[in-house]
């Protein structure tokens, strides 16, 4: 009868070892990251994989862009979109922009078109052109170019508003057409609604709640609209408000004209 060999003797494992196999879980695969990758945040183009189901395949690197002064910036999606949001508030999110001369009633249209719609339920938000120059816009000065940048600024917020389905109304002189149009631009789909105060020199020079026409006129303010700097009114707007047989209308009345028109183009449900 043969002799049965005994196999050599083995090395025990150290403590450590065992206690890490006794605890590595089965059927899990983890793949080491390269440090450089571990360090800098990232997947470093490799993959983790757990169980026995198919491996996921490795990331692509994302495309960023370089925009403006800003580089190497990437646009990130979210699950939840406008439709989304405008179904929860039960509207159609869009900028309601009221342009016209300084007195020729812009910010008392805004506030009465806004409370309006809150009562019947709708939720809104007023970006009213003196306010934002008390902090997003308080670094520019009223010369040509910081006035565009001044219109600018408020385009983009108001296009936020917007895609978040909030009805926003923004409320300013904005004198210059290509810069209103520029707005225009920024939301598609016709949810840019322009609403001109068509309303004589002479009545909002006599109304002038600010005095600032007075100052104008001494020459104590210089680039004024309408005394010593252009208006340049909408050439296909939306909505134009004017005189009715020699009189201003009211406040309500100008928020009810607005109102038919979301009304009637379906602003006012999701």
């Amino acid at each position: 009868m043969a002799s049965l060999s005994v196999p050599p003797t083995l090395p025990r494992a150290s403590p450590a070892v065992v206690g890490a196999a006794r605890w590595r879980r089965p059927g899990v695969l983890v793949r080491s990251r390269p440090a450089a990758a571990a360090l800098g945040g990232g997947d470093g183009g490799m993959e983790q994989h757990h169980g026995d189901g198919p491996r996921s395949p490795v990331k692509e690197k994302p495309v960023v862009s370089n925009i403006g002064k800003s580089t190497n910036i990437l646009w990130h999606n979210c699950p939840i979109g406008q439709s989304d949001r405008q179904q929860l508030l039960g509207q159609k999110g869009c900028v309601v922009w009221i342009t016209g001369l300084s007195g020729s009633g812009k910010s008392t249209l805004a506030c009465a078109l806004s409370r309006e719609l809150h009562y019947r339920g709708h939720l809104t938000y007023v970006l009213d052109g003196d306010n934002l120059r008390h902090g997003l816009n308080r670094d520019l000065s009223f010369k040509a170019e910081d006035r565009a940048e001044n219109i600018r600024r408020v385009g983009e917020v108001a296009k936020l508003f917007a895609d978040a389905g909030i009805i926003c109304i923004a409320s300013l002189i904005s004198p210059y057409r290509r810069d209103r149009d520029a707005c225009r631009a920024l939301l598609p789909d016709s949810k840019f609604i322009e609403v001109f105060m068509d309303f004589p020199l002479k009545i909002c020079e006599a109304r002038d709640p600010k005095g600032l026409y007075k100052l104008a006129r001494t020459g104590k303010i210089k680039g004024f609209t309408g005394i010593d700097d252009p208006y340049e009114p909408p050439e296909n707007g939306e909505i134009v408000i004017k005189m009715i047989d020699g009189e201003c209308p009211s406040p309500k009345a100008m928020a009810k004209q607005v109102l038919c028109y979301l009304e009637e183009n379906g602003y006012l449900q999701a």
